[in-house]
């Protein structure tokens, strides 16, 4: 049963003209949720936008990262999910997938068990992988300048960077598991999706760039960009282990 359309918003109550409120967007005309039209439109409806968007956007943060990350800075966003949101799904989907692995192999232990590096892995890896971010966008705004852009868009070359990473990591499960079962030679491709994930900012910028620096122009600056970002994640991490180690030590005193 399909109600009528309403002269004022149901949602934010501003007047309507059309199917959409000009204001907020929703619907003017609604309907009645029964069990069947909730499993055969809202639910299907709803995980089939979900899907593609997330899809799509893993999809653009692969293929052509730098110009994805321009059209959404441009406004072309309908067809994107948040890539920051995505990054927290991604590092959430890592850590299950590795905890997983490690219980199919049947080498999960309790957690006063794990070594100094698994605790500190377990406790950091979020900080440490969301404080790429701002790195990224630091470092590519200062040497990236005729990119126009500024730091705040920056930040979403950043995240759509760290999208792609994230998705390249979890290729290290499935070889995880065939190198401990059935595949031990798996340890010879890790080099190359290492490599894949330390080049992946260039790419990002390559994609970003194309027409506005020559090839020599682009590589000295990818190059002093994956320097300074190799320097600062060394710093980061030393810092980081200096406080874990301080933690543990006043643990153990305490």
């Amino acid at each position: 049963m399909e109600a009528m359309p309403s002269d004022n918003c149901l949602n934010c109550g501003a007047q309507t003209v059309g199917k959409y409120c000009s204001n907020c967007g929703q619907k003017t005309q609604t309907h009645r949720i029964t069990l069947k039209h909730f499993l055969t439109h809202d639910l299907m409806h709803g995980l089939w936008h979900l899907d593609r968007g997330i899809l799509f956007t893993i999809k653009e943060a692969i293929v052509r990262p730098g110009q994805a990350a321009l059209d959404y800075i441009a406004g072309k966003r309908i067809r994107y999910y948040n890539v920051f949101y995505l990054s927290l799904l991604l590092i959430a989907l890592n850590v299950i997938l590795w905890h997983l692995a490690d219980m199919i192999l049947g080498e999960a232990k309790p957690k006063e068990n794990n070594s100094e590096i698994a605790q500190f892995m377990g406790q950091y890896i979020k900080v440490m992988t969301l404080t790429l971010v701002p790195l990224f966008a630091i470092n590519g705004w200062v040497i990236f300048r005729r990119l126009r852009l500024n730091l705040p868009e920056h930040f979403i070359l950043g995240g759509i960077t760290l999208v792609g990473i994230l998705c390249i990591s979890l290729l290290f499960v499935p070889g995880y598991l065939l190198e401990r079962t059935v595949w031990a030679n798996f340890s010879y491709l890790k080099l190359p999706l290492l490599a894949a994930i330390v080049l992946f900012p260039a790419w990002t910028y390559r994609t970003a760039s194309r027409g506005k620096y020559s090839f020599a122009g682009f590589l000295w600056r990818a190059i002093l960009l994956m320097l300074l970002l190799l320097l600062e994640m060394m710093f980061l991490l030393g810092v980081i282990g200096h406080l874990f180690t301080a933690n543990s030590t006043l643990e153990i005193i305490l």
